[in-house]
């Protein structure tokens, strides 16, 4: 048989034991090419581990950057056919067979996975190939995964759990007719290979940081279209680390308008609150229903660096415009004139 010949007798009998039999059954006996020189114990062993800083704010979408390393080893092997000295087919097929099955510790087709078991962690991405390792090697590029913290996401060590889906190679058989003198080579050469399924799981642990966290608790105030009114916002830190020298800067929209954007909190302590008053200006054509407006939070963490907070919603309202009693204006008016009337009548009986 010819190189191409070879190669194809090889492919197929590849095709064919990883596509059509099961993962961990026992050898068919048309595997049974010719001979089995060894058995071979070992295998891959892969280790991922995470590149870069593994801890994260809440609130936060990131790409995990996961590099993979195959630490397989051969731990041992059993002959299982001894060959036949003098006898140059079983000599070279035990060599070529002994060649092959030093490939046991080759992790072929990685699928990565990557779970979450807590729901303030979800996993944005789903499997992703890994290609082939083969022993003492490292991936080429990370294998990468975006992931999202949820924004109330309590500090602390978030598992993950990684999943490494490969084949390997469990046993190879050789089989041949003839040694030619003159190539060397045994001819009608045969190569079987079983392949078996294999999953391995890792822990990939992230760290969410602990930091001030703020949330708007409650919200008063009158707000009436076409006029000025104060808007109350009590301000909780509900973090694990103290804010100091707190700020907070609203961002006045439509209908709103304010030239008292800022107010000052002070330290707020975990668990603590402080209040903000805005003197907000409101349209007079503003429409009255619920509004939303967007705040943030400039303070000093507990390592001395400026930081500004995610925003922080205010939702607050327009009420309906202030109703007045029927007849009120005519009435008003009348009342003055009657009044302007009784004054000249008066002024002109003393001259």
């Amino acid at each position: 048989m010819n190189k191409n010949g070879f190669f194809i007798a090889v492919t197929t009998i590849l095709i064919l034991c990883s596509a059509v039999l099961p993962a961990q059954a026992a050898l068919p006996k048309n595997f049974d090419i010719s001979e089995n020189y060894y058995t071979v114990y070992g295998g891959p062993d892969l280790n991922a581990t995470l590149i870069g800083d593994n801890e994260y704010s809440r609130g936060d979408t990131v790409t995990l950057n996961i590099e993979m390393m195959n630490k397989g080893t051969i731990s041992g092997f059993k002959s299982e056919n001894e060959a036949t000295f003098g006898d140059y087919v079983d000599l070279m097929l035990q060599q070529s067979e002994m060649q092959y099955e030093a490939q046991v510790t080759t992790a072929v087709g990685i699928l990565a996975t990557l779970k979450s078991d807590d729901p303030n962690i979800k996993v944005k991405s789903g499997s992703q190939q890994a290609g082939t390792l083969k022993q003492g090697k490292q991936s080429a590029s990370p294998t990468k995964f975006a992931i999202e913290i949820n924004k109330n996401t309590p500090a602390g060590t978030y598992p993950l759990t990684l999943e490494l889906s490969y084949q390997y190679q469990n046993n190879v058989q050789v089989g041949g007719d003839e040694f030619d003198s003159i190539t060397g080579l045994v001819t009608n050469k045969e190569v079987g290979i079983w392949y078996e399924n294999k999953t391995q799981t890792q822990t990939i642990e992230i760290e969410v940081k602990k930091e001030p966290y703020f949330e708007a608790t409650n919200v008063t105030g009158d707000l009436y279209p076409g006029e000025s009114g104060m808007l109350y916002v009590v301000y909780k830190n509900t973090g694990e680390e103290p804010a100091k020298d707190a700020t907070v800067r609203v961002s006045a929209a439509d209908p709103f308008s304010t030239t008292d954007d800022q107010a000052y909190l002070g330290t707020l302590n975990p668990g603590k609150s402080a209040v903000a008053a805005f003197e907000m200006d409101v349209d007079d054509t503003a429409t009255a229903k619920p509004y939303s407006l967007n705040s943030e939070i400039m303070y000093e963490d507990a390592d001395g660096h400026d930081q500004i907070s995610d925003t922080v919603k205010i939702n607050t309202e327009v009420l309906p415009a202030k109703q007045t009693l029927p007849g009120y204006e005519l009435g008003t008016g009348i009342a003055m004139a009657l009044g302007a009337c009784f004054i000249m009548l008066r002024k002109k009986k003393q001259d």
